[in-house]
């Protein structure tokens, strides 16, 4: 059985879920408005130009999940599904994860926006499994501290290796789906790399190795 990776954000979904998150935040009055928004700003361009500091950012990102309960987090994250996510779910992406299931494949999504902002979306999408960041829980809330390897750049690979190792799978035969740069690191080791919407420099990349360069947008 072979592996079908598919990164979410940008890829999959026509925006990124865990900026949109962020602004989501922003607009019910969760967070303090003008320091978040700007912070949000500022890490989504730093993650486009390939300089995040990732443990930085998730320091921001996840500490508001430990400050509201689970249970009103699981209402707000139905609300952020029906306002936010589920129009920039790409058909084509819905599309090319049903070709891999008729053909027998593995899909997984792999992502480094954490497990509580993607475990719905890789539900709703249907794929078989979700690799992502992980967000630390203790005592039945979040910490707002990571648990294990964050899932970006390098990272996905650590993260993915564990999951084959716990999985019985390999890369034989993968295929990896990416919009961005920063997953390179993966990209170069899976059998068929592709670039979907690609940023420039993946774009530059594809072109020059010769991958498959595809949109999912409609």
């Amino acid at each position: 059985m072979s592996l079908a990776l598919f990164d979410l954000d940008n890829t999959l979904l026509a925006g990124d879920s865990d900026y949109l998150w962020g602004v989501f935040l922003v607009e019910k009055g969760l967070v303090d408005g003008e320091l978040y928004k700007a912070a949000n700003e500022k890490f989504y361009q730093q993650y486009a130009d390939g300089e995040l500091d990732i443990h930085e950012f998730l320091n921001f990102s996840l500490n508001p999940l430990s400050q509201i309960p689970m249970p009103t987090l699981a209402g707000l994250h139905e609300e952020f599904m029906d306002q936010q996510i589920r129009p920039l779910m790409t058909a084509l992406g819905r599309e090319k994860i049903e070709q891999h299931k008729e053909l027998g494949d593995t899909t997984l999504i792999i992502t480094a926006t954490n497990r509580f902002v993607t475990e719905p979306i890789a539900r709703a999408f249907g794929v078989d499994d979700l690799i992502a960041t992980e967000p630390e829980i203790i005592d039945g809330r979040y910490t707002g501290r990571v648990a294990g390897t964050p899932c970006f750049q390098r990272g996905k690979i650590t993260r993915l290796q564990q999951w084959m190792e716990a999985n019985g799978e390999t890369l034989e035969d993968s295929t990896f789906y990416s919009d961005s740069h920063n997953d390179l690191p993966l990209l170069n080791i899976v059998e068929q790399p592709v670039a979907v919407d690609p940023d420039p420099q993946l774009e530059k990349t594809a072109t020059d190795n010769g991958w498959p360069v595809i949109s999912f947008r409609d």
